[in-house]
């Protein structure tokens, strides 16, 4: 039987390394883990690169919130891809949709063409799409991360059962979402996924005096999985004038 290939989710070389002296057998590299992940810098690609020897896939992703982009965001990504590719990633990690919740094919195309002859995987966009046969159908030509359109894999195990039979040899099915000790084993009995997805983290705090124990300087995540922060260009004019008016 094919070996299970287990792919770590990591945010820094202190990570990757971790992961790989584990036993992963890839890394997919993000920046905003919190935020469901977003690109990395093209420093953290290099570095990440320049320590581990198995394969490094970066997700290409503008921002958090949903996965309909404009045409400025698509031109991020497509430059984004170009500098990966120069820093030597060995895959990209991608995701589009449409207003309907369909995959947006035409743009998954044409970010795959960007990547050349790198290997491409549509992350967890699949799982918000409005049919998931169709989705997978839609995408022949790329690996595809899920939960089965749960919460978790494990909770979507059954229906990752029927997207890995769907997909036969055509394409590989890379479970996702929550995957722990505790449910690992009962994921790939009962799903038949021969990839997995994983985090794998643990708690680090500094040893360093951190001064005052009330200021915070993170901010909580909207609580709309669709949304994201973006700059209000009247709220800048507005404060800007402020600013300016005699004391």
């Amino acid at each position: 039987m094919t070996p299970i290939l287990l792919e770590a989710c990591v945010d820094s070389v202190a990570s990757s390394l971790a992961a790989e002296r584990g036993g992963a057998a890839r890394l997919e590299l993000c920046d905003s883990l919190s935020d469901g992940g977003t690109t990395p810098s093209a420093g953290m690609i290099a570095a990440v690169k320049a320590v581990v020897r198995i394969p490094v896939f970066i997700i290409v992703r503008p921002r958090g919130g949903d996965f309909v982009y404009t045409a400025a965001e698509i031109d991020v990504m497509r430059r984004d891809i170009d500098v990966a590719a120069l820093v030597g990633v060995d895959g990209i990690v991608i995701g589009a949709l449409d207003m309907t919740g369909r995959i947006d094919v035409g743009l998954t195309r044409s970010l795959v063409t960007a990547a050349h002859v790198l290997p491409v995987t549509f992350h967890r966009a699949f799982d918000l799409a409005s049919d998931l046969d169709a989705a997978l159908d839609a995408l022949a030509e790329v690996g595809v991360l899920t939960s089965g359109g749960a919460a978790t894999a494990i909770e979507g195990a059954d229906r990752l059962a029927a997207l890995v039979a769907r997909a036969g040899e055509h394409l590989a099915i890379l479970a996702g979402g929550g995957i722990r000790e505790d449910n690992v084993r009962e994921l790939v009995r009962r799903s038949g996924v021969r990839e997995i997805h994983v985090r794998g983290t643990r708690l680090r705090r500094t040893a360093v005096s951190v001064g005052s124990s009330t200021l915070r300087l993170r901010k909580p995540l909207p609580e709309d999985e669709g949304a994201w922060e973006e700059t209000d260009e009247s709220r800048i004019a507005t404060m800007r004038r402020l600013a300016e008016e005699p004391l």
